[in-house]
């Protein structure tokens, strides 16, 4: 598996050279990136995030709300926040996603907006999420976000999309309960930060809530059981069953999104740019 990786990331990075767009689907499976993937990099503007994720091969992405505010020229002063993003247009919105539709990148969702937020910051998350042609704003899971957030789903006929970190490992926790508060409130199931968790195969969370999970964050970690536990490493390197959930979701077909969100320490001489390329290859391997 290792050498079929080695070469296919040799061949991956030579097309990147030739191809004028990215297409990160592979077997009818889509691999893409959060963009938080790169917060190590040095150029964290929009325009240097889209270069990165272009370099990593990407053509879909959960996009990290700071840099599309920043863009958009969200004030410096925090007392004058809430009244910008009552007021602001949304022409720079629109030329986002012109500019990354342009290069051929898809904004799938857009982590943007908290349930502690007032209606009207929430309603405008909402608008500027429907700007750039997301499914859906992502955030943190808890019953009482799913309560604040489905009238909110409900109004503007678009997506809340919930992850999770490390709450399934509560035996209290349940992904059915807060699903149950409204039809549009979905998950971006995190299988890694799951795996390391509870220790439990996230493929079988998948197979029964799979018409509920529009994105999963990919990632490899050890088990709870394991020595360090619930630690991120490279893939291929954890306990993870990462090949084993892509080809799944490739065998049902189901329109699941596989988001690299890239958590294990980098290293020495390389980069995450390199990095995201590297888990980029071992998915389309795996496919």
């Amino acid at each position: 598996m290792k050498n079929l990786v080695s070469i296919l990331i040799a061949a991956f990075c030579m097309q990147l050279v030739v191809a004028q767009k990215p297409n990160s689907k592979f077997g009818g499976v889509q691999i893409g990136t959060i963009t938080y993937s790169y917060r190590s990099m040095p150029d964290q503007t929009l325009e240097g995030i889209l270069n990165y994720t272009l370099q990593s091969g990407i053509s879909s992405v959960e996009l990290m709300g700071g840099a599309v505010e920043q863009y958009a020229g969200i004030p410096a002063d925090r007392n004058a926040v809430r009244q910008w993003r009552t007021s602001v247009s949304m022409n720079k919105f629109k030329e986002i996603k012109k500019m990354f539709k342009d290069k051929g990148v898809k904004i799938n969702i857009l982590k943007l907006g908290e349930s502690r937020w007032s209606d009207e910051e929430i309603d405008y998350a909402f608008q500027v999420c429907k700007t750039l042609g997301a499914k859906g704003i992502s955030m943190e899971i808890s019953e009482d976000a799913a309560k604040r957030m489905t009238s909110f789903a409900d109004k503007h006929k678009l997506y809340v999309i919930f992850h999770n970190h490390g709450q399934p490992g509560n035996p209290d926790f349940s992904f059915d309960k807060v699903l149950a508060h409204g039809p549009r409130l979905m998950l971006n199931f995190d299988a890694g930060h799951y795996f390391g968790a509870t220790g439990q195969n996230p493929c079988d969370l998948v197979k029964r809530l799979h018409n509920r999970i529009v994105s999963i964050h990919v990632k490899d970690k050890t088990g709870p059981q394991a020595t360090p536990k619930d630690t991120n490493r490279p893939f291929g390197e954890g306990q993870t069953p990462v090949v084993e959930m892509l080809r799944l979701i490739k065998k049902e077909k189901w329109p699941i999104e596989c988001d690299i969100e890239l958590e294990y320490d980098i290293p020495q001489g390389s980069d995450a740019v390199k990095e995201v390329a590297k888990c980029v290859a071992y998915c389309r391997a795996a496919l």
